[in-house]
């Protein structure tokens, strides 16, 4: 599939990694639906693509509601005519233990709330299962061409104080290989299913941490330094255009090893 005048429809697309894309692909061409809960900031994003000769519209809504992840779907159709790419970029975190101990005596402090792991997955993994669902729908609906998106974390691989987020992004770094799997059985051969799982990504919430916490944590990579959300639509875009890329979810990470860590 040509990345130049697809149909392309962002969820979380008015910040970090989902703002990158809506720009990074309209500027290649892409009409692009930019979907997030910011309704200021989905303005500026669309305003800026705008300005930029792209061709992008803003809805404002919550991942977590179905109503509302029908509304994006119909209101991108309703515009463009067709929808050709999903990328489901909204996420939260909400660190912290399961169980918080006393270092002396051992005793249980504290514990992560329901709503801590709720919030979470609700966001994380139910928004990017109710994207993908009523995306599907109308691609397999209408026999357009798509390639679905799942946004992972190279975090699926388990990390301590995010039990909430390991489990979310491990759970749609799964999601490519099933749902490839069932369109296959129903003949479904428009719809591609790609996870995206990247590292420590050059947004926000890195650029306002500790900058030594961040300088160690660069340590473990052989890159030596963050990944740009723009090497993240470079490789969003390539796999748009590559049909024979599906059923897996891809890390970029630069090469995240933890070989330090492990020598130790």
């Amino acid at each position: 599939m040509k990345t130049e005048d697809a149909v392309v429809m962002i969820t979380g697309g008015a910040s970090g990694i989902g703002e990158a894309c809506a720009k990074g692909l309209a500027g290649m061409g892409a009409r692009i639906s930019v979907c997030d809960i910011e309704e200021n900031r989905v303005n500026e994003v669309v305003a800026d693509i705008v300005k930029s000769g792209g061709n992008a519209i803003g809805i404002t809504g919550d991942v977590t509601s179905e109503k509302d992840q029908a509304e994006f779907v119909r209101k991108t159709v309703e515009t463009f005519g067709r929808l050709n790419v999903l990328i489901p970029s909204a996420g939260i975190i909400r660190d912290g233990l399961m169980i918080k101990t006393d270092r002396q005596t051992g005793r249980v402090t504290g514990r992560m709330s329901l709503e801590q792991w709720r919030s979470v997955i609700d966001v994380n993994l139910t928004g990017t299962f109710l994207s993908v669902r009523e995306a599907s729908a109308v691609m397999a609906d209408n026999g357009w061409k798509g390639v679905l998106f799942t946004i992972s974390s190279i975090g699926k691989e388990g990390q301590v104080g995010q039990i909430n987020y390991s489990a979310s992004k491990m759970a749609v770094a799964q999601m490519p290989k099933i749902l490839a799997g069932e369109f296959m059985m129903r003949g479904i051969q428009n719809i591609r299913v790609i996870g995206i799982a990247p590292g420590f990504v050059n947004t926000g919430i890195l650029q306002n941490m500790n900058q030594d916490a961040l300088a160690s944590m660069l340590k473990d990579v052989c890159l030596g330094r963050l990944i740009e959300p723009s090497e993240i639509v470079a490789l969003i875009a390539h796999c748009i255009q590559n049909e024979a890329i599906n059923a897996t979810t891809i890390e970029i990470t630069g090469g995240l090893c933890y070989a330090r860590s492990r020598a130790k």
